[in-house]
């Protein structure tokens, strides 16, 4: 295995994001949903019994800490439950990207104790999971407008969400398993 392969599946332990794959059926929906309400405790179980040394260690060389990707993830998953609003809310809404590696930088991602961002994620998921649930078929078919990836439907983020809440975990799993944690 090359450096390359290794450092790419140190940054995308399930594989990337497929942007490509068709618009999931009723069936993959209720199971994506099912994934994403999952994700709390997977995310719990993942930094389980770890310390603190062990939070603040990078997953990979060049990559953020077990702790930056623990408070990473509610930062985006509120930002994909806002956008899911808008969108269900506004004709087309214009979201706002925004630069998760500076966000990663600053304390309350950087230092903090994880227990709040842990809470935070399970409270967010209880009221998105409610929300993901009451859909119809229309309104998973609604778009926004992304500024660098252009218009994207509501089935399209269940299904980019529900592989980044396995992602990070995977993340932190995968550095327990090499350090032998």
């Amino acid at each position: 295995m090359t450096t390359t392969d290794a450092t790419e599946r140190l940054r995308f332990p399930l594989g990337r994001f497929d942007p490509k794959a068709p618009s999931p059926d009723a069936a993959a929906r209720a199971a994506a949903i099912a994934s994403i309400a999952a994700t709390p405790a997977r995310m719990r179980s993942a930094v389980a019994g770890l310390t603190a040394a062990q939070l603040d260690t990078p997953y990979r060389e060049g990559g953020w800490t077990a702790r930056q990707v623990v408070h990473h993830v509610p930062d985006s998953h509120m930002n994909a439950y806002v956008r899911f609003k808008l969108t269900l809310t506004e004709d087309k809404p214009a979201i706002k990207a925004y630069r998760e590696a500076e966000w990663a930088k600053l304390a309350d991602t950087r230092d903090a104790p994880i227990e709040t961002s842990l809470m935070l994620l399970e409270a967010l998921h209880t009221r998105w999971d409610a929300l993901l649930r009451s859909m119809s078929d229309a309104q998973f078919a609604r778009t926004m407008i992304h500024p660098e990836w252009g218009e994207l439907d509501l089935g399209f983020m269940l299904r980019l969400y529900e592989w980044h809440g396995r992602h990070h975990p995977a993340h932190i799993t995968g550095l327990r398993n090499r350090m032998g944690w």
